[in-house]
């Protein structure tokens, strides 16, 4: 008896587990596989590779096309718009051009030391996107994932060397941004308005305007008890929407709203909502806010 619930169990862990390849694999691929040019480098193309491999697993020694380490997800990028990087981190760190951390920008790569004992050796690598925000294949989310130095003391303490591999003497890369629609992301500033509360109400609490848009409709994304994960609102402002976070009591604790818009009719805020449940969250909906 106990046999058949020892393999009913093992079982049950291969099943959940075949979906997902291994982090570390047994018999690792050493074998670098070069990215086939597809893009001109241009921020717009970057732009484009940075969202479609969001949450792509992590697996050691693979540079793609659909399972990354650190070293191979930067590699793959710049590969992928003719740019040629060495493929392992600490190499990445030596090449290009060496700049400070205040003076990164879009697409510049920046390198840490992420073993216990801090030795100063060169263990991870991801690619600053702005306002401290950067993309790399987590070792701890196991998939890629977007962090803001801004607001991890990890990383922060851990940043070692920063690295600029854009060809400079190509404008086009630059300019890009001008001849397209694409705009240099900034993190949205997030307000939460206060909330005070006399008498238990049901209605939903006020909400500050953070843009010039004007309307009562929105497309909700999500509840949260606390803030929202930083990784989504990200995701959001990449995609190219304004959005909100309101912040209401309930039984005793505080949870928060995530909102996308406003739109001025229910037909706009119908016409987004497809997008956004395709691009950002499946069970989102419309809310309307007066």
């Amino acid at each position: 008896m106990k046999a058949i619930t020892y393999s009913s169990i093992a079982l049950l862990l291969l099943s959940l587990n075949a979906c997902k390849p291994p982090h570390h694999p047994k018999n690792p691929n050493y074998g670098i596989s070069k990215p086939k040019v597809k893009y001109n480098p241009s921020k717009e193309n970057l732009q484009k590779m940075v969202t479609d491999l969001q949450g792509s697993p992590y697996v050691w020694a693979e540079e793609g096309p659909n399972n990354f380490d650190c070293s191979g997800f930067t590699y793959y990028m710049y590969g992928s718009m003719g740019i040629e990087i060495p493929r392992v981190a600490r190499e990445q760190a030596k090449k290009g051009t060496r700049i400070k951390s205040n003076e990164l920008v879009y697409g510049d790569l920046i390198f840490f030391d992420t073993e216990r004992r801090r030795r100063g050796r060169i263990t991870h690598v991801g690619m600053y996107l702005g306002d401290g925000w950067f993309t790399h294949a987590s070792t701890i989310k196991y998939e890629i994932v977007y962090s803001n130095l801004n607001t991890s003391p990890y990383y922060k303490q851990r940043l070692r060397v920063c690295r600029r591999y854009l060809p400079q003497s190509q404008k086009a890369f630059l300019e890009s941004t001008a001849k397209t629609n694409i705009k240099p992301w900034k993190a949205s500033k997030v307000q939460i308005p206060s909330v005070v509360a006399k008498k238990p109400s049901m209605k939903e609490p006020s909400v500050k305007q953070q843009n010039t848009k004007k309307g009562n409709f929105y497309v909700q994304v999500g509840s949260y008890s606390g803030r929202p994960h930083s990784s989504i609102l990200y995701k959001i402002s990449a995609k190219g929407y304004s959005y909100k976070v309101i912040q209401f009591p309930h039984k005793g604790n505080k949870i928060s709203k995530l909102l996308i818009g406003p739109y001025s009719t229910h037909a706009k805020a119908e016409s987004a909502l497809g997008t956004v449940k395709k691009q950002i969250q499946k069970s989102a909906f419309i809310a309307e806010i007066r």
